[in-house]
This record gives structure tokens, C-alpha cells and sequence, in this order.
């Protein structure tokens, strides 16, 4: 008996100190000031539904918002769009583990929408054929470390990091960035056909929310410039975070680039729309941030030459937009003194500075006033979609 006791005295000691050692590899836990909720739930926009011969049906296709809004909002919820290779989960945790938009614009007073894109995340359900992309972002975690610019990886040589960067490069936060990357359950035609049917789903999730602040991530700011010309009546400004893609109204000669890589002279050319669409953008205030390590020189490596062309494409596009009588603004965080950050500028260490240089843009713009919160999307009416016996 006493031989058990010992035997059980030491395995409970055992797990004690075990579990010492755990804690002790954790960083401090901190008490986190309440975040008041009026709402929190989640909803389906957009899409389609497609009726079969053997009387099934198949709705898919559409987009997954999540929302958060907290108690006294303010007027306008900002809605986040992820970009290529993301889902909503970008403006969550941040791979290091600290709040990211996601709570702390509620904390702020913002209704806040994230956004699962069609064909990822919770919005996967498609008839569409798979994808096969050939951008290195989606296809390799290499592709994946060049263009969030945390370094340079050209397998087989083992992965360099940018000097200074606003991210840890400690194994569980490359760990849980990595886990963040989000396959296409179909194909993302790069088309301007497949860009307005993008923003035909904006539209019916602002239809949900009513006016709103559009937030865009990458890939998505095509989404943005397509969502804002699809509802100018809806759309109060749009904020886009590095986008990669951005329009230009035909017959407005602009300068051009070229580049060693031709599927970036094929994706990076910024799509034209006509001067009637274009002028739609000029209706509400625009704002776009990028961050560092840009390269100013070209580049064999895709994801290099991408964020080279990106931001030569985006001051371009901000000129034109003031040109016709809008009023766009870009940031380029190193020009004013703000080093180190990464393509996810929002999950970044410094993502509260991030924050605040938005909130304020977004305040000298009138757009943080909450004499009329917003309170819940609303209801939408939408006739029986199956078969349903009367």
C-alpha cells in the first residue's frame, strides 16, 4: 500500500511540475478590459442556387460574413475583406497571439464584418471546377513568406528574414501564420466578368448592412474598387491595406511597367473599366496603406516584383482619382517614419498604430459619429429556393 502511495505521490508531483513548466514557457496571462456586445453572429450573402433534373438543388457560391457589433456602435460598421490564400481569419488572432481587428475595432466602437469570400473558409461551397492557380502565393509556403514580405525563400536554399520587422519569427507564430493559409475550393477567374460578380456580392451584403466602410486586404482591393462602382449609395469610403489590384478608366494614358515575369505583366496590369464607372469611385473618400520593404528594383522572384508593381499601380490610380475630382489618399508607412511592417499590416506588432493612423483618417472624413448606431444586418426576404411542397 504504502509502495502505491509513494508511486501515486510521485506521479501527482510529476504533473505538478510538468504543468510548472508549461506555464513558465507561456507568456504572462493578463486581465483584458470587458468588450460589450449588442450582437454577435454570423451570415450568408450573394450566391446562387442551382436547380437538377433529379429535383436536387445546389445553393453555392455565395459569401460568409461574421459580425461583432458592440453596445452604442457608431454609425457605419466597417466590413473586412480577406485577400488571395486568406479567409476572414486574417483580422483574427494575430500569429503571435494579440487581439487583431477583429476585437479591437469593436473595442473602438465599430460594427465590424469579416468577410469569407466566395470559394474560401466557411463560404467554400462551389460547383466550380477546381482551382489551379499558378501564383506562387497559394501554390508554396515559399510563395506565401515572399509575398507577406517577411523575407526571401527560393527553395532549396532555407529562408532569409527582412531585418527589423514589425513580426515575431518565433516557431509558433510561423506556426500559426502558416495554419492560416486557406486553400480555393474553385476557381478565381481573373476576369473583369468575375471582379463585378465579386461586387455584386458586396452590394447584396451592404444591402444587409446599409452604408457602410469597405476594408480591403490584398487580392481583395479589386473587390473594393468593383463593390464601391457596383453601390456608391452604400459604400462611404473605401480603405484599402496593400491592395494588389486597381482600375483605371479607359483611354487615360498612364505610365506602364514591365517585368521579367510574364504572369506578372498579366496580373499586376491594373483592368480598365469606362470613365463612367471609373467616376463612381471619385463619390466617396479612399484610403491606402502599404507597408515596408518594398523593392524598387525589378526582380526574378514573383512575389518581389508583385508589391513593386502594386504600389506603382496604386499612386497612379490615387492621382487619377483626385484628377476627376475624388479624394483618395496613399501611405507608404516607411516615408513617414513607420518601418518594418509586413503585407499584413493589421496583424503586425504594431497593429494598434495601424489602427489609429485609419481611425483617425476616418474621423477627419465625419465617418465616427454614433448618434444613430448601427444595430444588426438586416433581415433579407428571398423567395423558397427548393422544391418545398405546398
Amino acid at each position: 500500500m504504502k509502495t502505491k502511495r509513494a508511486l501515486l505521490s510521485a506521479v501527482i508531483s510529476a504533473c505538478f511540475l510538468l504543468q510548472g513548466s508549461a506555464f513558465a514557457l507561456d507568456e504572462p496571462q493578463t486581465q483584458t478590459k470587458p468588450l460589450v456586445l449588442n450582437q454577435l453572429g454570423g451570415l450568408a450573402f450573394g450566391g446562387t442556387v442551382s436547380h437538377k433534373p433529379n429535383g436536387l438543388t445546389f445553393h453555392g457560391d455565395h459569401g460568409y460574413a461574421q459580425y461583432v457589433i458592440p453596445v452604442n456602435a457608431k454609425n457605419y460598421p466597417i466590413i473586412l475583406w480577406h485577400g488571395l490564400g486568406q479567409s476572414g481569419r486574417s483580422f483574427e488572432t494575430t500569429p503571435d497571439g494579440r487581439e487583431g481587428f477583429q476585437t479591437l475595432l469593436p473595442r473602438d466602437g465599430w460594427a465590424t464584418y469579416i468577410v469569407d469570400q466566395p470559394r474560401r473558409g466557411r463560404a467554400g461551397r462551389t460547383e466550380a471546377t477546381e482551382a489551379k492557380s499558378e501564383i506562387p502565393t497559394v501554390t508554396s509556403e515559399a510563395g506565401v513568406w515572399n509575398a507577406f514580405r517577411l523575407g526571401r525563400w527560393v527553395p532549396p536554399k532555407p529562408a532569409t528574414a527582412n531585418p527589423n520587422m514589425q513580426m515575431l519569427l518565433d516557431g509558433e507564430t510561423i506556426n500559426q501564420f502558416m495554419r492560416m493559409q486557406t486553400p480555393d475550393t474553385g476557381a478565381l477567374p481573373p476576369t473583369e466578368a468575375y471582379g463585378w460578380k465579386l461586387g455584386e456580392a458586396m452590394r447584396d451584403l451592404l444591402k444587409r448592412t446599409g452604408p457602410a466602410v469597405v476594408g480591403t486586404h490584398s487580392y481583395a482591393g479589386q473587390i473594393g474598387w468593383y463593390g464601391a462602382m457596383k453601390s456608391p449609395d452604400l459604400v462611404k469610403a473605401v480603405v484599402a491595406y496593400e491592395p494588389g489590384q486597381v482600375v483605371y478608366p479607359e483611354g487615360e494614358k498612364v505610365k506602364e511597367m514591365n517585368s521579367e515575369i510574364p504572369l506578372v505583366q498579366q496580373r499586376l496590369n491594373p483592368v480598365r473599366v469606362s470613365k463612367q464607372e471609373f467616376l463612381k469611385l471619385t463619390k466617396m473618400p479612399i484610403f491606402i496603406i502599404f507597408g515596408d520593404n518594398i523593392s524598387t528594383k525589378s526582380s526574378k522572384v514573383f512575389n518581389e516584383e508583385v508589391w513593386r508593381w502594386a504600389l506603382f499601380n496604386a499612386r497612379q490610380f490615387v492621382n487619377l482619382i483626385n484628377k476627376y475630382g475624388g479624394d483618395a489618399k496613399l501611405i507608404h508607412l516607411p516615408e513617414i517614419g513607420i518601418k518594418g511592417n509586413t503585407h499584413a499590416l493589421f496583424s503586425d506588432l504594431n497593429n494598434k498604430e495601424i489602427l489609429k493612423i485609419t481611425e483617425e483618417w476616418l474621423a477627419e472624413k465625419g465617418l465616427d459619429k454614433n448618434d444613430d448606431p448601427h444595430l444588426a444586418p438586416k433581415r433579407s426576404v428571398s423567395p423558397v429556393t427548393i422544391p418545398l411542397e405546398k
